[in-house]
């Protein structure tokens, strides 16, 4: 399903599967720094994501990967799975970055992000490669206290309502 994405590096598949054996325990114990979510659709796999706190942070996650089978791209797969992660990290996150590519044929990726409340926070240029850059996504959470939650255990973290980006 990775490769057949089409758009990451050669380099770029064996850390994807990696990091997809460590969420998922793939032969061995699950790393408790990932936490994952799936779609299966007719006994396939259609769709995963991959995320974990950020170390040494406060409430701070990067969502690493998420990839949706080609065949099932518009389908909601790839929504299911943010509603996923987003419904996992309610109480304990209040920051989620993403980072992704700048080339053009991840145009569809950034509005993704864009669509479920993600704003462009960074660009560096050429990071990956010449021409690649590094575009980096992000969406604050707030964590409302415990008497304006009603008491709920989660502490009411909603995420934030789509505001745009934020001044420097």
């Amino acid at each position: 399903m990775t490769r057949g994405v089409g758009v990451f590096r050669e380099a770029e598949i064996p850390v994807a599967l990696e990091v997809f054996d460590a969420a998922t325990g793939s032969g061995r114990e699950v790393d408790p720094d990932y936490e994952s979510a799936g779609v299966e659709l007719d006994g396939t796999l259609a769709g995963w994501a991959c995320w974990g706190p950020t170390p040494g942070t406060e409430g701070t996650f990067d969502l690493y990967w998420i990839v949706v089978d080609p065949g099932r791209h518009g389908s909601g797969v790839g929504s299911q799975l943010m509603d996923e992660m987003h419904r996992r990290i309610v109480g304990r996150a209040r920051l989620v970055l993403i980072e992704t590519s700048g080339r053009a044929d991840y145009a569809a990726t950034r509005a993704f992000y864009a669509r479920h409340g993600y704003h462009l926070v960074s660009t560096i240029p050429d990071f990956y490669a010449p021409g690649d850059d590094r575009v980096t996504y992000a969406r604050a959470f707030i964590a409302r206290s415990a008497r304006d939650a009603g008491g709920r255990p989660d502490g009411g973290a909603t995420p934030l309502p789509d505001a745009g980006p934020r001044p420097s």
